[in-house]
């Protein structure tokens, strides 16, 4: 006799909501909706957690009024994905997302201490499958920040898409967001 095959089921973006509604998913959870699955969030680490504040801190400044920063909150990337990312930046104020997730941030930053493969390969290929422009990995481990830009298909890659541009800087180099070109942050300030 032949071994069945296993059939897992991929969740919705619909559906992993209303188990957020029905309060069978909760804030102790530490979960997030990706590809359909839902996964367990990256430990909060105290350099991780270090981190995020500082991402947040340094795009606060650099993109300013008009501009919502928020820290791992979910963002309505598409049918079957609600990601939770470390840190995003999306146009207007807290209140235009009262009805509903923001779909469209300008800018997607992952904080990175043990992770460091998946909020590259995995988490990159949704951002990117989404057609995220700007998307930045805070490499703790190596201190230094990765940026991915311009998403393109790649059938080989996890969901179909990868970026077709990534670059690196260290620590003392200055990075400018797509969103606000003139801005300047020095990826230092996003360093723990």
């Amino acid at each position: 006799m032949s071994e069945p095959t296993i059939v897992t089921k991929k969740w919705t973006r619909a559906e992993y909501d209303r188990l957020a509604e029905a309060e069978i998913l909760g804030p102790d959870d530490h979960v997030e909706l990706l590809g359909g699955e839902i996964v367990l969030k990256e430990p909060q680490y105290s350099p991780h957690a270090t981190g995020i504040e500082l991402a947040a801190r340094a795009l606060r400044r650099a993109f300013g009024d008009g501009w919502n920063v928020r820290t791992q909150l979910p963002i309505a990337l598409d049918d079957d994905s609600e990601p939770e990312p470390d840190v995003s930046v999306v146009p207007g104020d807290p209140r235009d997302y009262r009805d509903a997730h923001p779909a469209h941030p300008v800018l997607i930053v992952e904080v990175s201490l043990s992770r460091l493969g998946f909020d590259r390969a995995h988490k990159g290929g949704l951002y990117a499958r989404a057609g995220m422009a700007d998307y930045w990995v805070v490499n703790i481990p190596e201190r230094q920040l990765e940026i991915y830009r311009d998403p393109i298909p790649d059938i080989a890659a996890r969901f179909g898409w990868r970026y077709g541009r990534i670059s690196s800087r260290r620590s003392d180099d200055r990075v400018s967001p797509l969103a606000v070109p003139a801005a300047e942050i020095l990826v230092a300030d996003l360093l723990p």
